[in-house]
């Protein structure tokens, strides 16, 4: 858990947490997750969360997909929901019993 003091800034970025963090604990900044971060009403004071790893593979391997999104070391979904939606409701179309209705008919 982060508590940051920042008396004359509204918030601190993720990317100035990733920073200072990788320098205080001698790590690179890309090993460096910070996340959940909250602003205090009144603002001056934020609390958080951050993940330091060892190794990239560790990153990989435990990380969710959305924060690797975060830092561009995953790619996002391509497309709209309503796009990948459609997609799949007609893929399911072509499958399993449907496919045999629609052969049956066609010879009829």
């Amino acid at each position: 858990v982060l508590e940051i003091i920042h008396p004359n800034l509204p918030n601190v970025s993720r990317a100035d947490v990733r920073e200072k963090l990788g320098k205080l604990f001698k790590s690179e900044s890309d090993l460096v997750f910070p996340f959940g971060f909250r602003t205090q009403f009144g603002g001056g004071r934020s609390t958080g969360f951050a993940l330091i790893y060892d190794s990239m593979d560790a990153v990989k391997k435990f990380e969710p997909k959305y924060r690797l999104i975060r830092q561009n070391l995953a790619t996002a979904v391509q497309g709209s929901r309503k796009q990948r939606r459609d997609a799949k409701n007609r893929r399911k179309k072509l499958r399993g019993t449907a496919k045999d209705k629609k052969k049956v008919k066609k010879q009829k």
